[in-house]
Order: structure tokens, then sequence, then C-alpha cells
């Protein structure tokens, strides 16, 4: 692909974590209160029954296995972990695990593969949680012990879920690929659905019903669609760095619709993560330098 191609796939795939970061408002404005496994089975199943019908494929002998680890690390574990790290610490300290992702996939490349860090993607990556922690981090957030251990495992899950999304590669296509990944991610989420949130109680409101329609469609189907097609084309660094689009989004939809305080500092925290995510992704997009011949031995 050429260096331009791959700006294109890098600006679709950000369409993925951008539309991630509307949930926050979605669910707090819109849906039903406490029920959090259910907006999140909801979310995912539909959306991957949806793609299966329209895609018609299933994954070949050998991939039932990667599929199932897939499912449960990209949507099962990642989806249940969130919201459990949601509901337990303030949003602004899960997000700044989240934001630890790009640091495991690195670390995840050079242990697996040998593939040295680059030092410059270091830097940007530890701005990216710098910023990230300016932007949310309050001096008043309250650590919660089990709260903390769910965002970081469910931070680990996220990045090696992309790691190993980008280096299985499926005979699929992409929306196949996507389609198993979240219909049995969300038939992993279907028993916590059914145990631990209290049940629909049949008068859902047409907002409500829209903003589990808004989930399923364009939160679940098209962003995980963009996201797994950027997975199959973009360095797995590349890919996760641009989660860290997803907590921006939402604290720029917060001071946008529900006016919510942005001062100096927050936007300094903006900066540095915007700045973190171009400076990964222009690191990873560059070409590879050309490899210089050696001399050619002159004839005797």
């Amino acid at each position: 692909m050429t260096r331009l191609s791959l700006w294109l796939v890098t600006a679709l795939t950000a369409l993925g974590p951008a539309i991630w970061g509307s949930t926050y408002i979605v669910t707090t404005e819109i849906l039903p209160a406490d029920r959090p496994f259910i907006a999140a089975f909801l979310r995912c199943f539909p959306a991957g029954v949806i793609l299966l019908l329209w895609s018609r494929r299933t994954p070949a002998q050998g991939e039932w296995g990667r599929t199932l680890i897939l499912a449960a690390l990209n949507i099962g574990a990642f989806q249940a972990l969130l919201f459990v790290a949601a509901y337990r610490l303030p949003g602004g300290l899960a997000a700044v695990v989240g934001a630890a992702q790009p640091l495991v996939v690195i670390a995840l490349a050079w242990a697996l593969e040998g593939k040295r860090p680059i030092s410059l993607a270091l830097v940007a990556c530890v701005l990216g949680i710098v910023g990230m922690g300016i932007l949310l981090l309050s001096p008043h957030s309250q650590w919660d012990a089990w709260g903390m251990l769910a965002a970081i495992v469910g931070a680990l899950c996220m990045a090696l879920g992309t790691y190993l999304s980008h280096r299985w590669r499926s005979s699929m296509p992409i929306l196949a690929f996507t389609a198993w990944q979240l219909m049995l991610g969300g038939l992993m989420l279907a028993p916590l659905a059914l145990w631990l949130d209290p049940p629909l109680d049949g008068s859902l409101s047409m907002m409500q019903i829209s903003g589990y329609l808004y989930l399923c469609l364009v939160g679940a189907l098209l962003a995980y669609t963009l996201w797994f097609r950027g997975i199959a084309v973009l360095p797995s660094v590349a890919v996760s760095s641009l989660g860290l689009l997803s907590p921006l989004t939402a604290v720029i939809l917060g001071w946008l619709i529900l006016g919510q305080a942005m001062t100096g500092t927050s936007l300094l925290g903006m900066v540095l993560v915007m700045g973190s995510v171009l400076a990964v992704q222009w690191i990873s997009n560059r070409p590879p330098a050309p490899r210089s011949e050696g001399r050619k031995k002159s004839a005797p």
C-alpha cells in the first residue's frame, strides 16, 4: 500500500474509537440505568448476527480456536472488565490505565517477535499516558483494588487481542471475521446480563430503543468493522494508539453536549494525547529505510 492509502486506512480506523467515545454519553443520558451487561450484550450479539447473515462465512477448520480466543479477548472479557472498572473506578483513572495498551503491544512484539521498539514510539506512548492523566485524573480520585485489577486485566486483554488479531491472519473476509468475534463475544456476555443485571421491564421509550440501536449498528457493527479492518492492514502499535481517541472523544462530547468544564489544563492534556497518537501513526506508517548495498567486489 502507498503511504497515502495507509493514512486513509488510519483515518477510517480512527473512526472506531471516536464512535466508542460516544458510548458514555449514550449510556448515561439515554439508556436505562444499572444494566451494563445487557447494554454490552445488545451492543455486540445482534451486530454479529447481522454481519454473519450478510457475509455467510465460517472460520476454516483450524481457525475456530483462534477465533474463540480473539472473541474472548476483544469482546467478551474486555467488555465485562471494562464495565467492572467503570463502576468501581473514576472514569479518568480507568482511561489512564487503558492508555498503556500501546506500550503492552510494543512489549509483546519485542518479547514474541524480537522487534526492538523505536525510541520515538516509546516516548510518544508515554506522552499519551501523561496527557490522559492531565486530561482526566483528579486529585480526589479514589483507588479501588478490584476496579484497578479489572482495568489492568482489561487493558491487557485488549492489547493482546489487538496484537494477536494482527498476527493471526484469518482466511475470512473482514466482515465475517468481525461477525464471529461480536457474536461469540456477545454469547460470553449473555450469562452476565442474565444473572447480574435487572431485567428490562418492557416499557422502553423510543429514545432508549434508539440508544440500543445506535450502540449495536454504529457502536459495534460499523466501529468494530473499521477497527478490525485497520488491524489487518496497519501495525498493531499504531492501531492500539488510536484507542486513546475514545476517552478524548468522550471528553469533547461532554463539553459540547453536557456543558462539562474544559480548563487550560484539560486542553494541555488533549494536545499531548493528540500529539502522541499522531506521532505513533507517523512513525509506524513511514516507509522503511532503504538497505545500503554492499560494495561490489572488484574482478581479480
